[in-house]
């Protein structure tokens, strides 16, 4: 069995005294694992670094099998941003979450192309509402799209203000306010009242993480990745 595709390394982990299982995110065979031969020696060390797009071959005996990973460098996204603790963190936190969310083996081009996105975005300016854009892309991509365009309650959409922890669909102002103590804030750049910065990121990345939370993680009995918490606390909303 023999496959080749464009991956994101999601994790790379040493096996055995020179070898490494590597993680990718690929486009048309989803998150795959594989053994790469010598993944500990420093030239291939620089390569499995999280984030980095590689080109891999993929052989197994049979298709279930963990199998043998052959990779060469694309695009070293992961030094762009290695001396930037805050971007690295968000790096760090998309590659996390991508392996802990996405069955394995299952093909989700759109997850692909959008992490490779971010990964794009992140030396920009604006790559922190990017991230946060990204988390509710992957939801949507998950079956779990949230509905922020139009008031749950009822109300007026002029102003968008809270979002439902029940329905995932934003509250107005007038609608939510007797019950603000039970819902999430809605920061301006997700209603598209422009914004951002670093407290609406932090109510952006408290919203994107309770669904994640609820419905992506507890039900495999998983709390949000390490990484992803880490870079909630850089966000205080």
């Amino acid at each position: 069995m023999h496959w080749s595709d464009d991956g994101i390394v999601l994790s790379a982990r040493a096996h055995g005294e020179n070898g490494t299982i590597v993680q990718l995110l690929t486009r048309t065979q989803g998150r795959h694992a594989g053994l790469v031969r010598g993944g500990q020696g420093r030239r291939a060390r620089g390569v499995l670094q999280p984030g980095n797009l590689v080109a891999a071959q993929w052989s197994g005996r049979l298709p279930e099998h963990l199998g043998s990973y052959a990779c060469e460098p694309v695009t070293g996204y992961a030094a762009r941003v290695l001396d930037d603790p805050a971007r690295l963190a968000a790096l760090s936190a998309a590659a996390a979450v991508s392996e802990g969310a996405l069955p394995e083996r299952e093909a989700h081009p759109a997850c692909f192309d959008g992490l490779l996105a971010l990964l794009e975005a992140l030396p920009g300016d604006h790559w922190a509402e990017v991230y946060v854009h990204w988390e509710l892309a992957l939801l949507a991509e998950l079956g779990f799209g949230l509905d922020l365009a139009t008031c749950a309650a009822g109300g007026g959409n002029d102003h968008l203000a809270y979002v439902s922890p029940k329905s995932g669909r934003a509250v107005s102002l007038a609608a939510g306010e007797p019950y603000r103590e039970k819902l999430l804030p809605l920061p301006g750049f997700l209603a598209g009242r422009g914004g951002g910065g670093p407290e609406e990121v932090g109510q952006g990345l408290a919203v994107t993480g309770f669904f994640l939370e609820r419905f992506v993680f507890a039900p495999h009995h998983k709390p949000l990745p390490p990484a992803r918490q880490r870079l909630s606390g850089r966000f205080p909303g």
